[in-house]
């Protein structure tokens, strides 16, 4: 064999080994990403991935403000058993003319975005190439909200389903289920078609209160809401009862129910916790907080009732080195209020100050401690721009968008087409809408959603556009800045 090829096989196996070593040593952070629904957990995953790849106006993030920030670029998918998030498909329908928000999360997916930065520190930038692996895991909120069912028996579940079946905002949704819960006999027998008549009756009020109201907070399983390759099966073939005095919860029903609530623990809950859950370092949980807003005090009192229950199913706080390397623990945990772009600035602190106050009460009630907790207001992708408009001799700050087909200002119902400016009305301050008694703030705010603007993927001077947004640098800074120091 000629010496230039053995020499060049050499060099080739030493830069393969030294890419594996980097590899090897490259820390890797995994952001989980979720929310309920229509909270934008799709689009925030694509601005942070276009402005991570693509050169954003990052000012707040400092690795990037500092002109630290080499390069970031998109990476196999690490783990084989998880589907990879469709980046490209979502960019896609953003591209289009005209463009559409992209689809919500409907299952887990994956994508790895490797960093390569330089460092703060003299000394760490003559080591091996700093680099860092971004594995952001989007998963849906609904499966987040089945965890604490691991510590929950049937009995227990079932008097929490039950009292917010019958609550107020909830009892047109759940009349036909709860006239079927109400005629089952007190020693009614194992049945299969009555566990599923009464599976598929509490699917349909679930599905039917989230489309009336989707800031209403659910109480698991997360999956009768998006069953995936679960539908249709026995795991999902079960139903809350009445507590003991109105029903006989250890009839033969009552127990076939048991025994499925347990296996959906078993099967489902404890696998995703186990293999997806468990392993993230970091979490950002999405929040349409306006919504809740638009809906008045007791959309408000919904939203801190979901906030409690997510944080405990946290379990945060800092491991030992030991620990870490066992039993990871999120120890960052953002809380985003999204669709900040649909206020003007003016608004956007006390946006963030509002969702602050509830997430502060909402950990109280939880007893959650240990992690550090952050509110953030953003909007991973700006669709609307700020102006004035002139209403009775005083200038109003409005925004400027496009609204969607279909919403509603005042009598005007908009056709998705025609460019408005809206003035959506200012925030009640933070203690007025957490402040006692309950219904003390009135509905001054009125959000209408606004479509998407067109993406362009350069600009006439041949330049990557930027991707305009809210205070994304912000999250990014909280999420993963002290690894890029």
């Amino acid at each position: 064999m000629p010496f230039s090829s053995v020499t060049q096989a050499t060099g080739a196996a030493l830069r393969e080994a030294s890419g594996y070593l980097v590899d090897l040593v490259t820390p890797t952070v995994r952001l989980g990403v979720t929310g309920l629904a229509r909270s934008g957990k799709t689009v925030f995953i694509a601005g942070l991935v276009r402005n991570l790849t693509l050169g954003g106006r990052l000012p707040f993030f400092s690795v990037a403000s500092e002109q630290r920030l080499i390069r970031a670029y998109l990476e196999p998918q690490p783990d084989d058993s998880v589907p990879r998030f469709s980046y490209e498909e979502h960019l896609a329908a953003l591209s289009r003319d005209p463009p559409v928000w992209p689809e919500s999360t409907r299952r887990i997916s994956q994508l790895r975005v490797t960093i390569e930065y330089a460092s703060a520190s003299a000394i760490r930038r003559t080591l091996l190439p700093n680099r860092l692996h971004l594995d952001i895991v989007d998963y849906p909120g609904e499966w987040l909200i089945d965890l604490p069912m691991m510590a929950q028996s049937y009995a227990a579940w079932s008097a929490e389903a039950m009292s917010l079946a019958s609550a107020p905002r909830r009892t047109a949704a759940a009349a036909g289920f709860l006239s079927f819960v109400r005629g089952l006999g007190p020693d009614a027998p194992q049945d299969e078609q009555a566990a599923i008549r009464g599976a598929r009756l509490f699917t349909d009020y679930l599905m039917a209160a989230r489309a009336a109201d989707p800031t209403l907070s659910i109480t698991g399983p997360g999956h009768f809401l998006l069953p995936g390759d679960l539908e249709g099966s026995p795991l999902l073939t079960f139903f809350p009862l009445p507590p003991d005095g109105e029903q006989g919860t250890r009839s033969g029903l009552a127990q076939m129910l048991e025994r499925r609530f347990e296996s959906y623990k078993a099967h489902v809950v404890r696998p995703f916790f186990r293999d997806h859950f468990s392993r993230l370092d970091r979490q950002i949980v999405l929040v349409d907080v306006l919504s809740a807003l638009n809906s008045g005090p007791d959309g408000i009192a919904d939203l801190e009732a979901t906030l409690t229950s997510v944080l405990g199913a946290f379990r945060p706080g800092r491991a030992s080195w030991l620990g870490q390397l066992f039993s990871p623990r999120i120890d960052r945990i953002a809380f985003a209020a999204t669709k900040a772009d649909h206020l003007h600035s003016a608004n956007h602190d006390r946006l963030e100050a509002i969702l602050g106050a509830l997430t502060a009460r909402a950990e109280a009630r939880a007893a959650s401690a240990g992690a550090d907790i952050k509110a953030l207001a953003i909007a991973a992708l700006r669709a609307t721009k700020e102006g004035e408009v002139a209403r009775e001799g005083q200038r109003l700050p409005c925004i400027i968008g496009t609204p969607l087909a279909g919403e509603k200002i005042g009598g005007e119902v908009f056709d998705g087409k025609r460019s408005a400016a809206v003035f959506p009305g200012d925030l009640p301050p933070p203690e007025v809408v957490t402040g006692e008694p309950s219904g003390s703030f009135k509905r001054d705010v009125h959000v209408v959603r606004f479509a998407p603007p067109r993406i362009i993927t350069e600009s006439p001077s041949g330049l990557v556009a930027p991707w305009p947004h809210v205070r994304l640098d912000r999250a990014l800074e909280f999420l993963i800045g002290d690894h890029l120091v």
